[in-house]
This record gives structure tokens, sequence and C-alpha cells, in this order.
């Protein structure tokens, strides 16, 4: 395979355009656009989480779904083409039952932490749900397309992450942060 990037600036940004995969020119704050940056800041979320030191197990399953969101940036960049797979919502379901058999019922809400990894990881459920939005309002546009799968992928996402958050806040004997109303 040749080289992706043999020039890393090309100046042709410059006057506040970017390139689409398929060659088309937009707006960098297009709404695709603001898609695309949803996706890439949630993926690149996902590596500091995975940064964390979070079990093995965990960290794999994340690695997968940083290749997934690779491929639903690809998806985004060259409209007409479609490469999130309904297996791929699948497989989350897969795991996210996984993972949410094990824990208690929740009662209470919980907030955003309970150590650094469950932090980081509501950190990126909020950005995936973001995400979603972005998605949901390009689909919503006139000659705009968006696969079914893409936006059913960000919302089984942003549901195993919120599970893995509380998987991950009782690591090492630690425990979820119940919200107090007006606590």
């Amino acid at each position: 395979m040749g080289y992706r990037l043999s020039k890393i600036y090309t100046r042709t940004g410059d006057n506040g355009t970017t390139g689409l995969a398929d060659g088309r020119r937009v707006d960098k704050d297009s709404a695709r656009i603001e898609a695309i940056g949803s996706v890439d800041e949630l993926n690149s979320l996902i590596g500091v989480l995975i940064a964390q030191q979070v079990p093995e197990q965990i960290s794999a399953i994340l690695t997968g779904i940083q290749h997934r969101l690779f491929d639903l940036g690809g998806e985004l960049s060259i409209p007409t083409m479609q490469l999130m797979r309904s297996e791929y919502i699948d497989q989350l379901e897969q795991v996210l039952d996984q993972f949410n058999n094990k824990l208690p019922p929740l009662k209470e809400f919980i907030l955003p932490g309970g150590n650094l990894a469950a932090a980081h990881c509501h950190h990126a459920r909020a950005v995936c749900r973001r995400a979603e939005r972005r998605l949901t309002s390009l689909s919503r546009q006139e000659n705009e397309e968006v696969g079914a799968n893409a936006l059913k992928y960000l919302n089984r996402l942003s549901d195993l992450l919120f599970v893995m958050g509380r998987v991950l806040a009782r690591q090492h004997g630690g425990n979820e942060i119940f919200w107090c109303k007006g606590g």
C-alpha cells in the first residue's frame, strides 16, 4: 500500500473548505464536517481511555471500536458508501449484555466519575451522544444521506460506554457515585 499522507499541509483548506473523499469540497463548518469531527473526537477520547491501562478485555473491545469509528468516518467522507454493517451493532449489543449482566440494577442516577478511567469513559459517552446528534442533524438535511446503521451504532456505543463506565468505576474495589438530589 502506498503512503496515505506524503505531505501534511496542502494549503487547500486555507479558504475555509475541506475535501471529502469523493472529491467534493465543503465548508469546514458544514453539518457533514461537524459530524466527522465529532466522530474523530470520540475516537480520540477512546484512545485516551485505553491509555488509562484499562483491563485487557476492555482495551481490546475499545480498540475494535476505534476501527469501526474510522469506518464511520470513511462512510461520512464518501456519502454514497455504506461501511457500517449491522453485525457491528450486534457485536456491541453482545458486549453490552455481557457487561451489564454482571452489574447490579441501577436504582439511582450516577455521576460521571468514580476513578480516572471511568471518568474518561463517561466523557467519551457524552461525546458519543454529541456525535449521534450531529449525524441526526445531518440526516435531516435535504440531499444529505446518513446510513441507518451509523446512527444505530452510535446509539448502542453510547449505551456500552455508560455500562463500561460503571464497570470501570468498580475496578480495584471502587464504587459508583450516586446522585443526591439537592446534594
